[in-house]
C-alpha cells in the first residue's frame, strides 16, 4: 500500500497499570518507577544522575542477581556459563539508548552494538533534521503572512532563504545530538561496541566482521527501520527520493509530487512549500491524511492543504516512477488503486517517497534461533520477548521499536526499551501503547493519542458502552487569540458512564505540547471527573485541554445501562422496533400507574398518622 503506513491497530483493552505483577526477586523495587517516555532523555545533553562511581557499585550489587525466565529454548547450540554483559543491545538509535541508560540506572553491565551510527534513524536520518527544517518553513510561513504580520503591527520586508544555510542547520542539529547521546553513553559506562551484530545462538552475538562474540544474559534487538520504497519505483537520490535524502536538502525542486499522505509526506509539503516548491500529493486511500481521526483530518485538509500550493490525486498507486534523466523530467505512471487500469502519467521536478518505513532486521542471524519474520517484522508478545517460529517465546531475547512494528515512534521505541529493562531487573512490566501520543510538526501541528472516534465506537458496540464526544475551539483561548492563531480544534473521545479517556486528538498552536497531559491521564488512569478538578495557568494554550475535560458531561450508569439495553434489544430484532416501541410504552403506562399508586397509599398512611397525632393531642390537653 503506498500511503504512509499510519499506527497500527492495537489492541482495544487499556490496562488500568503497567506494573501488573508485583515481583517477589531481591532488589525489586518495591513502588512504581517513574518511566520516562521521552525519546531523548536528559543524559543526552550532558545531564547524569548517576555518576560512574555510582554506576560501579551499582553493578557489583547487581553481579550476584539471580533471575529465572520461563520459556523454552529452540534448541539452537547452548548458552554461556559466564557472561560479558548483563544486557547487550544490538542498535543504538533513540530506542535501544533509552534502555541502555535505563539498565545503567538499574545497575546492569551494559554493551551496544552499532554497524552504523550512533543515534539511528531519528537523530541522523528523521525526527532530529526533520524539526531543523520544519522549524525553517514556520519562520518563513510566519515572515511571509503579510495579513498576519499586519494584524500584530508589524512591517517586515521580503523574506528569503540560503538553501545550504538551511541544509547545515539540520545536519549541524543531527551532529550535535549524536555527539550528545554518545558522550552520555560513554560518561555513564556504557560500552559501545562497533560494527554488525549477529545473533549466533542464545545469548551470543558477533559483533562486526571479525570473530568476535560477545554474550550478555539479555539481550534487545533495536535495529529500527528504513525507508519502504514500492515496487516500480526506481530511486537516485537526486531527482527521485526517500526521506533520508530530502533531509539533505540538497535542491528545493519548482514541482514535487510526494507519493503518501501520512505523517512524513504532511512534513515535507510543509517545508518544500514555505520554501516555493508546488506539491502534488498521490494517496492510495481513498482520502488524504489516513490514521489520523477523520474530523481533525478534514480541518487540517482545510487548513494545511487547501490554501496552499497544493494539488492531490487520491485512489491512485504510483505503478512506475523514472528519475530524470537526459533533460527529460521525473515520469510518474498512476493507475487505479482499485481496478489498477491507468489513470494517470505526471511529469513533475522530483518525487519523494514517503510510504512509510520498513524493518531492519535482515542479517541479524535469526535464523540461528529459529525465529521467522513476519513481512519483515520481528514477533514479540506484549513483554517484546521474541517469539521463535513454533510460538515459543526465546528465552533472554527481546525486540523493541520499529523492528517489531507495535508502534513505529522513537519514543514508544524508549519506552519499550525501559519497560524490558524493568522485566530483567524484577519486575514485570506491560506497556500502555494507547498512551503512547504522536504527533506530526506541520503549522499548526497535529496530535493524537489513544482511539480515533471510529476505532471507539467499534470498540463500544463489541463491548457494550456509549461514548461521548467533547470538543473544545482554540478561537476560544486567550493565548491562542494573542498569537493571533485561533485556528484549532481539540477532541475528547470518553466513556460517560465511568469517565474513562478512550482518546484525544489535536490540531492547532502547539498541539505536539499539549497532548501530554491527555497521554499522562491516559496511561495513570485518571478519569475525566479528576480532570474537571485540575488547575490550569491562565492565560495559557493548556486551557485548551482544561475546557475541554471541563465540557464532557457525564452520564449515571443506569441511564447508560438502560440506553444500551433498548439499543440491544431493538439491534437483536431489527423486524420487531415497532412491537417493541408499543411494549416500551406500555411498561412506561404500567411505571406511572405504579407510582400514582404508591402516592395514593403515601397520602393515606399520612392522613391516619394526623389523625392518630391530633386524638393524642386532643387527649393529653383534657388530662389538664
Amino acid at each position: 500500500m503506498q500511503a504512509s503506513l499510519s499506527l497500527p491497530t492495537l489492541s482495544p483493552t487499556i490496562p488500568r497499570s503497567n506494573y501488573v505483577v508485583q515481583s517477589t526477586l531481591p532488589l525489586a523495587p518495591s513502588k512504581p518507577i517513574n518511566l520516562r517516555f521521552c525519546g531523548l532523555r536528559r543524559e543526552a545533553f550532558g545531564f547524569s544522575s548517576l555518576g560512574q562511581s555510582d554506576s560501579h557499585r551499582v553493578r557489583l550489587a547487581a553481579a550476584s542477581r539471580s533471575k529465572k525466565v520461563s520459556a523454552a529454548l529452540s534448541g539452537n547450540g547452548s548458552a554461556p556459563k559466564s557472561f560479558d554483559y548483563d544486557l547487550l543491545i544490538i542498535g543504538a538509535g533513540v530506542g535501544g539508548h533509552g534502555a541502555a541508560l535505563h539498565a545503567v540506572e538499574k545497575g546492569l553491565k551494559t554493551a551496544i552494538v552499532e554497524g552504523d551510527v550512533v543515534g539511528g534513524t531519528c537523530v541522523n536520518r528523521g525526527c532530529v533534521p526533520s524539526k531543523a527544517l520544519l522549524a525553517v518553513s514556520g519562520r518563513m510561513r510566519e515572515l511571509q503572512n503579510e495579513h498576519h504580520l499586519k494584524a500584530l503591527g508589524l512591517q517586515v520586508s521580503a523574506a528569503g532563504y540560503d538553501r545550504q544555510g538551511v541544509a547545515d542547520h539540520a545536519n549541524n542539529l543531527a551532529s550535535k545530538i549524536r555527539s550528545s547521546l554518545t558522550n552520555s553513553m560513554k560518561s555513564l559506562g556504557v560500552d559501545i561496541l562497533t560494527g554488525f551484530g549477529t545473533i549466533l545462538g542464545p545469548q551470543k552475538v558477533k559483533v562486526g566482521a571479525s570473530d568476535k562474540v560477545v554474550t550478555a544474559k539479555n539481550i534487545i534487538i533495536a535495529t529500527g527501520s528504513v525507508p519502504f520504497v514500492p515496487k516500480g519505483i526506481e530511486v537516485d537520490g537526486k531527482t527521485v527520493i526517500t526521506s533520508d535524502h530530502a533531509l539533505k536538502l540538497e535542491s528545493v525542486p519548482d514541482w514535487i509530487a510526494i507519493v503518501g499522505s501520512g505523517y512524513i509526506g504532511l512534513e515535507f509539503s510543509d517545508v518544500y512549500t514555505a520554501l516555493g516548491s508546488e506539491v502534488t500529493f498521490i494517496e492510495a486511500l481513498d482520502q488524504l491524511m489516513p490514521g489520523f481521526d477523520p474530523e481533525i483530518g478534514k480541518l487540517a485538509q482545510r487548513v494545511l492543504i487547501n490554501p496552499r500550493r497544493i494539488d492531490y490525486q487520491t485512489g491512485v498507486f504510483a505503478s512506475k516512477i523514472t528519475p530524470a534523466k537526459d533533460g527529460k523530467p521525473v515520469i510518474i505512471e498512476l493507475i487505479d488503486a482499485k481496478t489498477k487500469e491507468p489513470r494517470d502519467t505526471l511529469e513533475v521536478d522530483a518525487a519523494l517517497i514517503a510510504t512509510g518505513r520498513a524493518p531492519f532486521t535482515h542479517g541479524l542471524g535469526l535464523e540461528n534461533i529459529d525465529v521467522a519474520t513476519q513481512r519483515g517484522f520481528i514477533p514479540v508478545d506484549e513483554r517484546m520477548r521474541v517469539i521463535d517460529a513454533n510460538g515459543k517465546l526465546v528465552p533472554h531475547l527481546f525486540c523493541i521499536g520499529d523492528a517489531n512494528g507495535k508502534m513505529m515512534l522513537a519514543h514508544a521505541a524508549s519506552a519499550q526499551g525501559i519497560s524490558v529493562v524493568e522485566q530483567v531487573t524484577g519486575r514485570d512490566h506491560v506497556l500502555n501503547h494507547l498512551s503512547i501520543p504522536a504527533a506530526c510538526f506541520t503549522h499548526p501541528e497535529i496530535s493524537m493519542v489513544g482511539l480515533t472516534e471510529p476505532q471507539a465506537r467499534e470498540m463500544a458496540k463489541k463491548e457494550g458502552f456509549e461514548v461521548n464526544i467533547a470538543k473544545t475551539s482554540f478561537k476560544a483561548n486567550t493565548k491562542a487569540l494573542a498569537e493571533n492563531e485561533g485556528e484549532g480544534l481539540a477532541k475528547l473521545i470518553y466513556r460517560p458512564d465511568n469517565g474513562e479517556i478512550l482518546g484525544v486528538h489535536i490540531f492547532g498552536l502547539h498541539a505536539a505540547d499539549l497532548i501530554h497531559e491527555a497521554s499522562n491521564a491516559i496511561a495513570l488512569g485518571t478519569r475525566i471527573q479528576d480532570l474537571k478538578l485540575a488547575v490550569h495557568a491562565h492565560p495559557t494554550l493548556s486551557e485548551v485541554l482544561d475546557e475541554l475535560f471541563k465540557s464532557a458531561k457525564e452520564v449515571s450508569k443506569s441511564q447508560i445501562t438502560w440506553k444500551i439495553t433498548r439499543k440491544d434489544r431493538r439491534d437483536q430484532h431489527p423486524e420487531k422496533r415497532g412491537d417493541l416501541w408499543e411494549s416500551t410504552v406500555v411498561e412506561i403506562r404500567s411505571f406511572v400507574k405504579g407510582l400514582e399508586e404508591i402516592l395514593i397509599c403515601l397520602m393515606v398512611i399520612t392522613w391516619r398518622l394526623y389523625e392518630l397525632i391530633a386524638i393524642n393531642i386532643g387527649n393529653l390537653f383534657k388530662g389538664f
